[in-house]
Protein backbone atom coordinates (compact mmCIF):
# COMPACT_ATOMS: atom_id res chain seq x y z
CA UNK A 1 0.00 0.00 0.00
CA UNK A 2 2.40 2.56 0.82
CA UNK A 3 6.28 2.10 0.98
CA UNK A 4 8.53 3.40 3.42
CA UNK A 5 10.09 1.61 6.14
CA UNK A 6 8.60 3.43 9.23
CA UNK A 7 4.93 3.32 7.95
CA UNK A 8 2.77 -0.20 8.29
CA UNK A 9 -0.51 -0.24 6.79
CA UNK A 10 -4.00 -2.28 7.60
CA UNK A 11 -6.17 -0.99 4.88
CA UNK A 12 -8.73 -2.90 2.47
CA UNK A 13 -8.33 -0.83 -0.33
CA UNK A 14 -5.50 1.15 -1.91
CA UNK A 15 -5.27 4.41 0.27
CA UNK A 16 -5.41 7.93 -1.56
CA UNK A 17 -2.10 9.75 -3.07
CA UNK A 18 -2.97 12.90 -0.26
CA UNK A 19 -3.15 10.13 2.74
CA UNK A 20 -0.07 8.10 1.51
CA UNK A 21 1.84 11.43 1.20
CA UNK A 22 0.75 12.87 4.78
CA UNK A 23 1.56 9.12 6.26
CA UNK A 24 4.93 9.67 5.04
CA UNK A 25 5.32 13.02 6.20
CA UNK A 26 4.98 11.95 9.38
CA UNK A 27 7.20 9.08 9.22
CA UNK A 28 10.45 11.13 8.06
CA UNK A 29 9.88 13.50 10.98
CA UNK A 30 12.89 13.20 13.12
CA UNK A 31 12.33 10.61 16.98
CA UNK A 32 9.52 9.35 14.93
CA UNK A 33 10.02 5.24 15.43
CA UNK A 34 6.81 3.76 13.83
CA UNK A 35 3.73 4.93 11.93
CA UNK A 36 0.80 2.65 11.46
CA UNK A 37 -2.42 3.41 9.19
CA UNK A 38 -5.45 1.43 10.31
CA UNK A 39 -8.18 0.39 7.97
CA UNK A 40 -10.54 3.77 8.50
CA UNK A 41 -7.65 6.20 8.02
CA UNK A 42 -8.27 9.45 6.08
CA UNK A 43 -7.08 12.73 5.71
CA UNK A 44 -7.16 15.27 8.13
CA UNK A 45 -5.48 18.35 9.76
CA UNK A 46 -1.52 17.79 10.57
CA UNK A 47 -1.89 14.14 11.21
CA UNK A 48 -4.69 11.48 9.36
CA UNK A 49 -7.07 10.41 11.54
CA UNK A 50 -6.88 6.37 11.82
CA UNK A 51 -3.10 6.95 12.35
CA UNK A 52 -0.90 5.73 15.12
CA UNK A 53 2.30 7.39 15.34
CA UNK A 54 5.31 6.05 18.13
CA UNK A 55 8.01 8.23 19.06
CA UNK A 56 11.28 7.88 21.24
CA UNK A 57 10.86 11.05 22.75
CA UNK A 58 9.16 13.87 21.90
CA UNK A 59 5.36 14.08 21.98
CA UNK A 60 3.00 15.50 19.09
CA UNK A 61 -0.12 17.22 19.66
CA UNK A 62 -1.54 17.29 16.06
CA UNK A 63 -0.59 13.22 16.20
CA UNK A 64 -3.76 13.01 19.36
CA UNK A 65 -5.99 15.84 17.66
CA UNK A 66 -7.85 18.49 19.11
CA UNK A 67 -10.54 16.26 21.13
CA UNK A 68 -8.76 14.56 23.43
CA UNK A 69 -9.85 11.89 25.39
CA UNK A 70 -12.59 11.87 22.45
CA UNK A 71 -13.77 7.57 23.08
CA UNK A 72 -16.90 5.47 23.04
CA UNK A 73 -18.91 3.98 25.78
CA UNK A 74 -21.52 1.54 25.81
CA UNK A 75 -24.00 -0.44 28.55
CA UNK A 76 -26.42 -3.10 27.85
CA UNK A 77 -30.16 -1.72 29.03
CA UNK A 78 -32.99 -4.18 30.77
CA UNK A 79 -35.21 -4.00 27.50
CA UNK A 80 -35.99 -5.90 24.59
CA UNK A 81 -35.29 -4.41 20.81
CA UNK A 82 -38.92 -4.82 20.27
CA UNK A 83 -39.73 -1.69 22.85
CA UNK A 84 -39.13 0.44 20.17
CA UNK A 85 -41.08 -1.10 17.73
CA UNK A 86 -43.35 1.34 17.69
CA UNK A 87 -43.21 4.77 16.35
CA UNK A 88 -44.74 6.47 19.21
CA UNK A 89 -42.33 4.92 21.52
CA UNK A 90 -39.09 5.80 19.57
CA UNK A 91 -40.61 9.10 19.52
CA UNK A 92 -40.54 9.62 23.08
CA UNK A 93 -37.54 8.53 23.39
CA UNK A 94 -35.71 10.70 20.93
CA UNK A 95 -38.23 13.35 22.83
CA UNK A 96 -36.08 12.22 25.98
CA UNK A 97 -32.74 12.50 24.47
CA UNK A 98 -32.99 15.66 23.37
CA UNK A 99 -34.15 16.78 26.86
CA UNK A 100 -32.04 15.43 28.71
CA UNK A 101 -28.78 14.97 26.64
CA UNK A 102 -27.70 18.69 25.45
CA UNK A 103 -25.40 18.99 22.20
CA UNK A 104 -24.39 22.11 22.61
CA UNK A 105 -23.22 24.29 25.98
CA UNK A 106 -25.71 24.35 29.03
CA UNK A 107 -27.46 26.98 30.73
CA UNK A 108 -24.74 28.39 32.96
CA UNK A 109 -26.81 28.07 36.16
CA UNK A 110 -27.53 24.26 35.85
CA UNK A 111 -23.77 23.58 34.76
CA UNK A 112 -20.87 21.98 37.47
CA UNK A 113 -17.90 20.38 37.31
CA UNK A 114 -17.29 16.65 39.55
CA UNK A 115 -15.10 17.25 42.04
CA UNK A 116 -11.93 14.73 40.46
CA UNK A 117 -12.19 17.95 37.64
CA UNK A 118 -12.65 20.45 39.42
CA UNK A 119 -9.91 20.30 41.92
CA UNK A 120 -7.58 19.26 40.00
CA UNK A 121 -5.46 22.26 38.44
CA UNK A 122 -4.46 22.78 34.92
CA UNK A 123 -1.38 23.94 33.94
CA UNK A 124 -1.75 27.58 32.92
CA UNK A 125 -4.17 30.32 34.07
CA UNK A 126 -5.62 30.44 30.90
CA UNK A 127 -7.04 26.94 30.97
CA UNK A 128 -8.25 27.43 34.09
CA UNK A 129 -9.94 29.79 32.99
CA UNK A 130 -11.72 27.61 30.31
CA UNK A 131 -12.07 25.12 32.33
CA UNK A 132 -14.33 27.04 35.06
CA UNK A 133 -16.86 28.54 31.72
CA UNK A 134 -16.27 26.24 29.00
CA UNK A 135 -15.52 23.23 30.80
CA UNK A 136 -18.24 23.66 33.25
CA UNK A 137 -21.14 24.46 30.74
CA UNK A 138 -20.18 21.35 28.06
CA UNK A 139 -19.68 18.68 30.75
CA UNK A 140 -21.93 15.97 30.29
CA UNK A 141 -23.21 17.24 26.58
CA UNK A 142 -22.87 15.56 22.72
CA UNK A 143 -21.65 17.92 20.97
CA UNK A 144 -22.63 17.64 16.98
CA UNK A 145 -20.61 16.18 13.91
CA UNK A 146 -20.48 12.55 14.18
CA UNK A 147 -21.00 11.91 18.18
CA UNK A 148 -24.34 10.61 18.63
CA UNK A 149 -26.27 8.31 21.12
CA UNK A 150 -27.15 4.86 19.84
CA UNK A 151 -29.69 2.63 20.97
CA UNK A 152 -28.79 -0.94 19.36
CA UNK A 153 -29.60 -4.51 18.94
CA UNK A 154 -27.68 -7.79 20.05
CA UNK A 155 -27.89 -11.00 18.85
CA UNK A 156 -30.80 -11.91 21.49
CA UNK A 157 -32.80 -8.96 20.70
CA UNK A 158 -31.84 -6.96 23.58
CA UNK A 159 -31.33 -3.36 23.69
CA UNK A 160 -27.61 -1.84 23.66
CA UNK A 161 -26.47 2.09 24.43
CA UNK A 162 -23.78 3.48 22.77
CA UNK A 163 -21.95 7.06 23.43
CA UNK A 164 -19.52 8.82 20.85
CA UNK A 165 -18.43 11.92 22.50
CA UNK A 166 -15.16 13.95 23.87
CA UNK A 167 -14.00 16.26 26.15
CA UNK A 168 -15.94 19.26 24.25
CA UNK A 169 -14.85 22.60 24.04
CA UNK A 170 -11.92 22.49 26.57
CA UNK A 171 -10.20 19.59 24.74
CA UNK A 172 -9.59 21.42 22.23
CA UNK A 173 -8.60 24.73 24.04
CA UNK A 174 -5.91 22.28 25.78
CA UNK A 175 -4.57 21.14 22.42
CA UNK A 176 -4.49 24.32 21.00
CA UNK A 177 -2.61 26.03 23.78
CA UNK A 178 -0.25 23.06 23.63
CA UNK A 179 0.78 23.86 19.97
CA UNK A 180 -1.63 21.94 17.99
CA UNK A 181 -3.32 25.63 16.39
CA UNK A 182 -0.83 25.95 14.56
CA UNK A 183 -0.10 24.46 10.93
CA UNK A 184 3.47 22.91 12.14
CA UNK A 185 4.24 19.89 13.32
CA UNK A 186 5.64 20.96 16.09
CA UNK A 187 7.30 18.37 18.72
CA UNK A 188 7.19 19.05 22.38
CA UNK A 189 9.83 16.88 24.61
CA UNK A 190 8.00 15.03 26.81
CA UNK A 191 10.88 15.33 29.62
CA UNK A 192 10.74 19.14 29.52
CA UNK A 193 8.75 21.40 31.56
CA UNK A 194 6.29 21.91 28.18
CA UNK A 195 5.93 18.15 27.54
CA UNK A 196 5.08 17.34 31.40
CA UNK A 197 2.57 20.01 31.29
CA UNK A 198 0.92 18.85 28.04
CA UNK A 199 0.53 15.17 30.09
CA UNK A 200 -0.77 16.78 32.91
CA UNK A 201 -3.68 18.39 30.98
CA UNK A 202 -3.86 15.75 29.24
CA UNK A 203 -4.69 13.22 31.51
CA UNK A 204 -7.52 15.45 32.95
CA UNK A 205 -9.07 15.87 29.43
CA UNK A 206 -9.08 12.09 29.41
CA UNK A 207 -10.66 11.84 32.66
CA UNK A 208 -13.22 14.64 31.74
CA UNK A 209 -14.26 12.63 28.17
CA UNK A 210 -14.45 9.34 30.46
CA UNK A 211 -16.58 11.30 33.17
CA UNK A 212 -18.57 13.31 30.61
CA UNK A 213 -19.93 9.87 28.74
CA UNK A 214 -20.53 7.96 31.99
CA UNK A 215 -22.55 11.10 32.94
CA UNK A 216 -25.01 10.91 29.14
CA UNK A 217 -25.07 7.23 30.20
CA UNK A 218 -26.83 7.64 33.54
CA UNK A 219 -29.00 10.77 31.90
CA UNK A 220 -30.33 8.31 28.97
CA UNK A 221 -30.95 5.42 31.40
CA UNK A 222 -32.70 7.46 33.76
CA UNK A 223 -34.88 9.18 31.27
CA UNK A 224 -35.32 5.29 29.57
CA UNK A 225 -36.21 4.40 33.16
CA UNK A 226 -38.80 6.54 33.30
CA UNK A 227 -40.31 5.43 29.72
CA UNK A 228 -40.40 2.02 30.35
CA UNK A 229 -39.40 0.91 33.72
CA UNK A 230 -36.33 -0.66 32.23
CA UNK A 231 -33.21 0.34 33.57
CA UNK A 232 -29.21 -1.07 33.02
CA UNK A 233 -26.93 -3.42 33.74
CA UNK A 234 -24.02 -1.41 35.10
CA UNK A 235 -21.86 -4.26 35.42
CA UNK A 236 -21.44 -4.16 31.34
CA UNK A 237 -20.83 -0.77 31.08
CA UNK A 238 -17.46 0.11 29.60
CA UNK A 239 -15.37 2.75 28.14
CA UNK A 240 -12.31 3.56 25.26
CA UNK A 241 -10.74 6.38 23.86
CA UNK A 242 -9.48 6.80 20.91
CA UNK A 243 -7.42 10.10 20.65
CA UNK A 244 -4.43 9.72 23.57
CA UNK A 245 -0.93 9.13 23.83
CA UNK A 246 0.82 7.91 26.88
CA UNK A 247 4.26 5.60 27.47
CA UNK A 248 4.14 2.00 26.29
CA UNK A 249 6.58 -0.77 25.47
CA UNK A 250 6.62 -2.20 21.97
CA UNK A 251 9.12 -5.08 21.27
CA UNK A 252 10.83 -4.16 24.45
CA UNK A 253 11.50 -0.46 23.84
CA UNK A 254 9.32 1.91 25.31
CA UNK A 255 7.76 4.12 22.97
CA UNK A 256 5.34 7.14 23.03
CA UNK A 257 2.33 5.93 21.44
CA UNK A 258 -0.15 8.35 19.67
CA UNK A 259 -3.33 7.52 18.90
CA UNK A 260 -5.44 10.05 16.64
CA UNK A 261 -8.68 8.35 15.86
CA UNK A 262 -7.69 4.62 16.95
CA UNK A 263 -8.06 1.96 19.90
CA UNK A 264 -5.73 0.74 21.88
CA UNK A 265 -6.19 -2.86 21.32
CA UNK A 266 -3.69 -5.15 23.71
CA UNK A 267 -4.12 -8.89 24.33
CA UNK A 268 -7.84 -9.12 25.56
CA UNK A 269 -8.04 -5.71 26.36
CA UNK A 270 -11.85 -4.44 25.35
CA UNK A 271 -13.20 -2.21 22.63
CA UNK A 272 -15.90 -0.29 20.78
CA UNK A 273 -15.82 0.47 17.16
CA UNK A 274 -18.47 2.19 15.52
CA UNK A 275 -20.20 2.03 12.10
CA UNK A 276 -21.99 4.68 10.96
CA UNK A 277 -25.70 5.67 11.90
CA UNK A 278 -27.09 3.30 9.92
CA UNK A 279 -24.71 0.34 9.47
CA UNK A 280 -23.35 -2.44 12.49
CA UNK A 281 -21.13 -1.27 15.14
CA UNK A 282 -18.95 -3.78 16.63
CA UNK A 283 -17.74 -4.78 20.71
CA UNK A 284 -14.09 -6.24 20.13
CA UNK A 285 -11.15 -7.46 22.26
CA UNK A 286 -7.95 -6.74 21.36
CA UNK A 287 -5.09 -9.25 19.70
CA UNK A 288 -2.17 -7.73 20.98
CA UNK A 289 -0.76 -7.40 17.42
CA UNK A 290 3.05 -5.73 18.38
CA UNK A 291 3.25 -4.81 14.71
CA UNK A 292 0.18 -2.13 14.85
CA UNK A 293 1.67 -1.11 18.21
CA UNK A 294 -1.35 -2.72 19.20
CA UNK A 295 -4.32 -0.83 18.00
CA UNK A 296 -7.10 -1.26 15.85
CA UNK A 297 -9.32 1.17 13.82
CA UNK A 298 -11.89 3.12 16.12
CA UNK A 299 -14.90 3.17 13.44
CA UNK A 300 -15.40 2.89 9.51
CA UNK A 301 -13.89 5.94 8.65
CA UNK A 302 -14.86 8.36 6.43
CA UNK A 303 -15.67 7.99 2.86
CA UNK A 304 -16.26 11.15 1.72
CA UNK A 305 -15.56 14.56 3.17
CA UNK A 306 -18.49 16.62 4.44
CA UNK A 307 -18.47 18.93 1.60
CA UNK A 308 -18.72 16.44 -0.93
CA UNK A 309 -21.07 14.15 0.85
CA UNK A 310 -23.46 17.52 0.93
CA UNK A 311 -22.89 17.51 -2.20
CA UNK A 312 -23.75 13.55 -3.57
CA UNK A 313 -26.05 12.48 -0.82
CA UNK A 314 -29.71 13.68 -1.57
CA UNK A 315 -32.35 13.76 1.26
CA UNK A 316 -34.04 10.45 -0.27
CA UNK A 317 -30.98 9.25 -0.39
CA UNK A 318 -30.30 9.43 3.49
CA UNK A 319 -34.37 8.08 3.77
CA UNK A 320 -33.43 5.03 1.67
CA UNK A 321 -30.08 4.62 3.91
CA UNK A 322 -31.57 4.69 6.77
CA UNK A 323 -34.44 2.79 6.40
CA UNK A 324 -35.20 0.89 9.90
CA UNK A 325 -33.51 2.70 12.24
CA UNK A 326 -35.60 5.62 13.93
CA UNK A 327 -33.63 9.12 13.92
CA UNK A 328 -35.21 12.59 13.63
CA UNK A 329 -36.37 13.49 10.37
CA UNK A 330 -36.53 17.49 11.13
CA UNK A 331 -32.57 17.59 11.29
CA UNK A 332 -32.76 15.10 8.02
CA UNK A 333 -30.75 18.27 5.72
CA UNK A 334 -28.37 18.82 8.39
CA UNK A 335 -27.37 15.06 8.99
CA UNK A 336 -26.61 14.42 5.27
CA UNK A 337 -23.06 14.56 5.41
CA UNK A 338 -23.27 11.86 8.64
CA UNK A 339 -25.54 9.40 5.73
CA UNK A 340 -24.11 5.95 6.06
CA UNK A 341 -23.03 6.43 2.68
CA UNK A 342 -20.31 8.81 3.56
CA UNK A 343 -18.60 6.40 5.69
CA UNK A 344 -16.65 3.19 4.35
CA UNK A 345 -18.22 -0.08 4.29
CA UNK A 346 -17.67 -1.57 8.43
CA UNK A 347 -17.41 -5.01 7.31
CA UNK A 348 -14.39 -4.42 5.06
CA UNK A 349 -12.60 -2.38 7.92
CA UNK A 350 -13.07 -5.42 10.05
CA UNK A 351 -11.99 -7.97 7.85
CA UNK A 352 -8.79 -5.67 7.14
CA UNK A 353 -7.93 -5.73 10.60
CA UNK A 354 -8.49 -9.37 12.02
CA UNK A 355 -4.91 -9.59 13.44
CA UNK A 356 -5.65 -6.87 15.57
CA UNK A 357 -9.28 -7.16 16.93
CA UNK A 358 -11.79 -10.19 17.75
CA UNK A 359 -15.69 -9.58 17.06
CA UNK A 360 -17.46 -10.66 20.56
CA UNK A 361 -20.72 -8.86 19.56
CA UNK A 362 -22.36 -7.26 16.68
CA UNK A 363 -24.98 -4.77 17.49
CA UNK A 364 -27.26 -3.21 14.62
CA UNK A 365 -28.66 0.38 15.00
CA UNK A 366 -32.23 0.78 16.17
CA UNK A 367 -32.41 4.21 17.21
CA UNK A 368 -29.91 7.25 16.36
CA UNK A 369 -29.99 10.62 18.18
CA UNK A 370 -26.69 13.46 16.79
CA UNK A 371 -26.61 16.78 17.29
CA UNK A 372 -27.74 19.13 14.05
Amino acid sequence: MISHPRVRTWTHEPLPVEVRRSLARIADLDDVAVVAAMPDVHLANGVCVGAVVATHTCLFAHAVGGDLGCGMSAVRLDAPAELLAEPSMAARVLAMLAARVPTSARRSRDAELPAELDEHELSAPALEKKKATIGRVQFGTLGRGNHFVELQRDADDQLWLMIHSGSRGIGQGISEHHGCASAELRPLLADSPGGRAYLVDLEWALTYARLSRRRIAEEVVAGFSELSAAGARWDTYFDCQHNLVRLEEHAGVRLWVHRKGAISARHGEPGIIPGSMGSPSFHVEGRGNSESLCSSSHGAGRAMSRTEARRKISLRTLSDQMSGVWFDHRVAEQLRDEAPGAYKDISSVMRAQRALTRITRRLDPVLVYKGA
